[in-house]
């Protein structure tokens, strides 16, 4: 079902590019379909064309626009030099606002366009003369503020390389990820408001930096006290007035190291470049959310999910930035949707899981608010249901709604909104120009439309450059090549239409094999969506040599408040898996918890609660929030069917 058609006055940036595509090369691109069949089949043309329309700040040689054929080792623009914090700060004028910073508590803080640039400016000298520089490695354990803005642009301006996590992460977790990389420098908040709670971070900062003999420098990123700590604050480390030159570092220059969520393991240290980076948000932005200076971008993100990259890299395009640290239901049980409406926000970026909020607290954002400047609502972090598409144009607004896929390997899109094409109901709009995407099927074969395990055949300016601590390579080849070389593996299921939109079905990592069927657990979870008493599940795949195949499939559900698993529900669950996706997804056993496996970024670990029920050490029980769930999984093992 089409939920929105698009203003075809060709009034967009994807419209302006795509007439100067068009002057270029002299062709006629008429539809979305054949600019994007240029873009995947003529790749360095076509990104030497965005280049050139977009005005990056750069200098060298912009050809080579690529250098190679293979997805795992081609590079972009080796010829060119750039520096990701200065183009960030380049657009606009220096009374435009910037960034926006508020948090729960009510704390706002807007700087301009100028002020901006003088901050970063300024901590950079600072930072510089701490000795800070390229082939630093800086992290930083950061609340979403524009503190944590300033300190990221003034770091990666100086050729640094920035990784972050969110301060509610515990101990394990930020170790686990910050040791292997030696950092130089470490960023931090002294403490996080949640919920009304202020919470200090001074013993998590200590046993964090007990783990970390590399760094030298500890940095504040608030006036907050650290005792028993030598430190530098933010605000005293700033220095002199000015511009200040920030140095043009090869288009492959170590940018960011982001972290695999650990549904699989231990999270991946994965390197992302400058260039790369910078020139697919930008495209990401400009073309495909059409964003410019008259936009207020949200994200509601964590400094530690890649979204809040995403969403630092929207100054590129001009826009006004906006950050929100706290709880989504403090003070009021609606107030992101608050921020969204007092902030005139035009685009906003959220979750299925928070959307699934919303519909069960009865918020009706429609009729509380006036949500008149919002144009798109963007999604992702999870599979986004044909009813919650509904939800949105219903209860909120009736904006496109775009279900954007990637994630935090490709620090960016594969499939995502465009503001000229139409929205299908529990479809992502298209895949990304440039992104030659195809689906690899029962036979082995990569086809585009098609259904079956997402793979990129060609090469794209966001693979990373590698996982840190792997000098030959192997890990990276093995992580994403291993699976159908010589193209990159992504690991989630989709489903490429015909008319060139896309749904992600699930992981393909998290596959179950039931007496020799394969099955993905999205169906499951999606078929769940009509039974109003399940608010979760996970499906999970138990080795039994009585069952048929040595195998059975369990069935962990969180219920709605006051619901409880007995006879009639157990027998609704199961008639509804078997009408709508047949006998092989029905559970043998069903069991009632109060919460499943879920990542610090947010993502449920099937992994996770596989090897607690199995019986295995669990490897990436540092990687969860909330890892008392798993004992609860398996002490309802030997308690019957609820």
């Amino acid at each position: 079902m089409m939920l929105h058609a698009p203003d075809l006055a060709g009034r967009t940036q994807m419209a302006a590019f795509t007439r100067h595509c068009a002057e270029r090369t002299g062709r006629a691109f008429p539809d979305y379909a054949t600019l994007f069949r240029f873009s995947v089949e003529e790749g360095p043309r076509f990104w030497s064309l965005f280049l050139e329309w977009a005005g990056l700040v750069a200098e060298g040689e912009a050809a080579p626009a690529i250098l190679g054929s293979e997805v795992a080792t081609a590079r972009f623009f080796p010829g060119l030099r750039l520096n990701y914090a200065e183009n960030l700060l380049a657009p606009g004028a220096d009374d435009a606002p910037a960034v926006t910073a508020i948090d729960e508590a009510g704390r706002r803080v807007t700087l301009t366009r100028g002020e901006l640039r003088a901050q970063v400016a300024a901590t950079a000298r600072g930072l510089a003369a701490l000795g800070v520089g390229p082939g630093d490695r800086v992290a930083a354990i950061a609340r979403n503020t524009e503190q944590t803005i300033v300190a990221c642009l003034a770091a990666t301006g100086l050729g640094a390389t920035w990784s972050s996590t969110a301060p509610d992460m515990g101990v394990e977790g930020v170790t686990g990820r910050f040791a292997p990389l030696a950092p130089t420098v470490l960023f931090t908040h002294t403490s996080w408001p949640y919920q009304g709670v202020t919470r200090p971070l001074a013993d998590t900062i200590s046993a964090v930096l007990g783990a970390l003999p590399t760094v030298r420098h500890v940095v504040t990123l608030d006036d907050g006290p650290l005792p028993g700590r030598t430190h530098h604050a933010l605000s005293s480390l700033a220095t002199g007035s000015g511009p200040f030159a920030l140095p043009r570092l090869p288009f492959d220059h170590p940018l960011f190291i982001l972290f695999s969520s650990g549904t699989t393991g231990a999270p991946k240290c994965i390197v992302h470049g400058a260039g790369g980076t910078l020139i697919e948000h930008v495209k990401e932005h400009r073309l495909h959310c059409d964003l410019s200076e008259a936009d207020t971008l949200f994200f509601h993100t964590t400094c530690g999910w890649m979204m809040w990259n995403w969403l630092l890299s929207g100054l590129a395009a001009g826009a006004h930035v906006l950050v929100y640290d706290g709880s989504v239901s403090h003070p009021y049980d609606d107030a992101l949707l608050r921020l969204v409406d007092r902030e005139a926000v035009t685009l906003f970026g959220t979750s299925p899981v928070y959307l699934q909020y919303c519909h069960e607290a009865g918020i009706e954002p429609g009729l509380r608010f006036q949500l008149s400047a919002l144009r798109a609502v963007m999604s992702t972090g999870s599979i986004l249901y044909d009813r919650q598409f509904d939800w949105v144009v219903t209860h909120m607004k009736p904006v496109p709604v775009w279900s954007i896929s990637g994630g935090t390997d490709i620090v960016g899109c594969f499939v995502l909104g465009n503001p000229d094409l139409p929205v299908y109901c529990g479809e992502s709009v298209c895949v990304s120009l440039g992104y030659d995407v195809r689906a690899v099927d029962e036979h082995g074969e990569a086809r585009r439309p098609g259904r079956g395990e997402l793979v990129c055949v060609r090469p794209f300016p966001s693979r990373p450059l590698g996982l840190f601590g792997d000098p030959d390579g192997k890990r990276f080849l093995d992580a994403y090549f291993a699976d159908h070389p010589p193209h990159w593996s992504h690991g989630d299921f989709v489903d490429l239409t015909e008319r060139g939109t896309a749904r992600i079905l699930g992981r393909s990592d998290g596959i179950l094999n039931i007496r020799g069927v394969r099955i993905g657990p999205a169906e499951i979870y999606g078929a769940l969506q009509d039974v109003p008493d399940v608010k979760a599940a996970m499906a999970i795949e138990q080795h039994d040599e009585q069952a048929l195949g040595g195998t059975r499939l369990l069935l962990f559900v969180v219920l709605a408040p006051g619901a409880v698993l007995e006879r009639p529900l157990e027998l609704a669950i199961k008639k509804t898996l078997k009408t709508r996706c047949g006998p092989f997804h029905v559970p043998a056993a069903i069991y009632q918890v109060d919460d499943l496996p879920t990542t610090h970024s947010g993502k449920r670990s099937e992994r996770a609660a596989s090897d607690a029920v199995n019986g295995r050490p669990v490897r990436n029980r540092h990687a969860l929030r909330n890892p008392a769930s798993l004992e609860q999984m398996v002490a309802r093992l030997g308690g019957g069917s609820n």
